[in-house]
């Protein structure tokens, strides 16, 4: 069995054998070949559920054997790294700021994405150790979009709109937001989704940075993941990537 999943990831998806192709490049080192099937399997499946498009910038902060390789981009344009050093990721357990001045700039600008149609998503081995520990953001106030954790179970979002908490989904694991609407915003995490009201208004001309929101502040979490897109189905999008991340702690040593 495993022989043919090998078989099926090294003529797999395109996308996903240029993303493979690239890290292993950025390593200067092959991937183990189970990593290489979660990678496939990953990529295939959220063309299957229809919400890969969706994604626009996104770099999965774990399972490469360098930092180089993690910050390749699944998705999009290659991040700007700010002040990490390899001493700062692990393979399995991901990407760690230091809540003060270690940040990656997505280069994905907040006006890319439509008004009413938006997400930012990561996935989190541990979560910011204080509140006010931002996740990601364009900048602060009106027209901005940024995420940030509130306390051990709530986050604060904007997402080119109203700056609105929601209760109950900040925690390890898949955290998400997203709007395709409007009038609200939709947040997930710990496996369930909540629904706040939040109008939107014009995004503003600003790049969007993950382990920050550089006009604010800066955060301490450890991610294996981040996405920033359009509208997309977050219970969808968590499956996916807590399959991939739970199976890149089954295939790395």
């Amino acid at each position: 069995m495993r022989g043919h999943l090998l078989r099926a990831a090294q003529k797999g998806d395109t996308n996903a054998l240029a993303y493979i192709a690239a890290v292993e490049a950025a390593d200067g080192q092959a991937l183990e070949a189970n990593v290489k099937i979660a990678i496939n399997a990953f990529v295939v499946g959220c063309k299957d559920d229809g919400i890969w498009n969706a994604i626009k910038a996104s770099c999965i902060l774990a399972g490469a054997r360098s930092l180089a390789g993690a910050l390749v981009p699944l998705v999009g344009t290659a991040p700007t790294n700010f002040n990490f050093v390899s001493g700062d990721y692990n393979r399995k357990t991901g990407l760690v700021g230091n809540g003060s001045s270690k940040y990656i700039n997505s280069n994905r600008n907040n006006n890319a994405d439509p008004q009413n149609s938006r997400h930012f998503s990561l996935y989190a081995s541990v979560i910011s150790s204080t509140a006010g520990g931002w996740y990601m953001g364009s900048g602060n106030g009106t027209g901005n979009s940024n995420f940030v954790s509130r306390s051990a179970t709530s986050i604060g979002q904007r997402l080119s709109g109203d700056s609105v908490d929601i209760s109950g989904v900040n925690g390890t694991g898949f955290i998400g937001i997203n709007r395709n609407n409007s009038t609200s915003v939709t947040g997930r995490g710990n496996s369930q989704n909540v629904v706040v009201t939040a109008a939107s208004v014009s995004p503003t001309t600003s790049s969007i940075t993950v382990f920050g929101n550089v006009s604010t502040g800066y955060s301490s979490a450890k991610l294996q993941f981040y996405s920033i897109g359009e509208s997309i189905d977050l219970a969808l999008l968590d499956a996916r990537v807590t399959n991939l991340i739970n199976a890149y702690a089954s295939a790395i040593p």
